[in-house]
């Protein structure tokens, strides 16, 4: 007799626990999961980011507008082939190249 008190006894005190476990695993679950969506959505903000960086990047590189500077404020000419000079030195000592 005293056992079945024993055992209904463990019965009624586990039961509590184990929804307080469930609410607590409930709690932690919820906050995990608005942490992730946090985290989401500052990665696409980086990512967006990223794409406006890349398209400024393409966009300063581009040969146009390099050669628009170039002639525009720095007031430069591409030479022409007749007015090139290339020097090519030869022998040396070994191990030197120029």
């Amino acid at each position: 007799m005293k056992k079945v008190y024993i055992f209904l006894y463990f019965i009624v005190v586990s039961i509590p626990l184990l929804m307080g476990l469930v609410i607590w695993q409930s709690t932690r679950y919820q906050n995990l999961y608005r942490e992730v969506q946090r985290l989401d959505t500052v990665q696409s903000e980086w990512i967006e980011s990223n794409k406006r960086l890349i398209a400024g990047i393409a966009q300063y590189s581009s040969p146009e507008r390099i050669v628009g500077i170039a002639v525009n404020q720095l007031e430069l000419q591409k030479i022409r082939p007749e007015n090139k000079l290339q020097v090519i030195i030869t022998g040396g000592e070994k191990g030197h190249e120029y």
